[in-house]
């Protein structure tokens, strides 16, 4: 069974929006069974024991039989392989899943994260107010580019992979942002992905999660 590594606590904000939530959707899509270490913020975190799974010290890490995998996008992947619901099987439909994965991290959240920094930490700043509308343009830049590839597909290659998982968790950094309202097709694939039950359960363990901690 997969053990995921996750904070026991998170202000408020971040409970919904936290990277082992791509973990719990993956892991909930592909039907495997969990269980749940928490890490406490702050020297638990920086232990050796947790170095060992996390190299710097953040959550999710993941760990099945010998091996111990990091980073959110990794561990998505390694689930994806085990499920035909997150990875189509054909060479290419495969191939084209671990693009759009390698997307949402690389062109897509590399854009929004930034945005989303000014949001939740310093948006009565200076500087951020001045900033923010530079860092808008470029992610409706790339939001459109994403509504573009959609087109009017259901999911960004006709069915779901785990290229849409990814995707539509990054879009959700800019959830309050409401940037997403000026692309309507992309708006209708956010609300398609979420609307799944694997999603449904994966959130709803995650904040009961947090809430049980608290």
């Amino acid at each position: 069974m997969i053990t995921l590594t996750t904070y026991p606590w998170v202000p408020d904000f971040a409970a919904p929006l936290m990277r082992a939530f791509r973990v719990r959707w993956a892991l909930e899509e592909a039907g495997l069974p969990y269980s749940v270490r928490h890490v406490a913020l702050g020297a638990e975190q920086c232990s050796p024991e947790h170095l060992a799974r996390q190299p710097f010290g953040q959550a999710p890490a993941i760990e099945e039989g010998g091996l111990t995998l990091f980073e959110s996008g990794a561990i998505a992947l390694y689930i994806a392989e085990k499920s035909e619901v997150l990875m189509p099987r054909d060479d290419i439909g495969r191939m084209r899943a671990i693009a759009w994965l390698f997307a949402a991290l690389n062109s897509v959240e590399t854009a929004v994260q930034p945005l989303g920094e000014i949001v939740f930490f310093h948006e009565d700043a200076n500087w951020a107010k001045e900033r923010r509308p530079q860092v808008e343009s470029f992610v409706r830049r790339r939001l459109a580019s994403v509504e573009q590839a959609l087109g009017d597909k259901a999911y960004l290659e006709g069915r779901f992979t785990v290229g849409d998982l990814m995707m539509v968790d990054v879009l959700r950094i800019i959830d309050s942002t409401h940037l997403i309202d000026g692309f309507p097709k992309l708006k209708a694939y956010k609300q398609r992905c979420e609307a799944r039950p694997a999603f449904q359960r994966a959130l709803t363990a995650q904040l009961e999660g947090f809430r049980q901690a608290a």
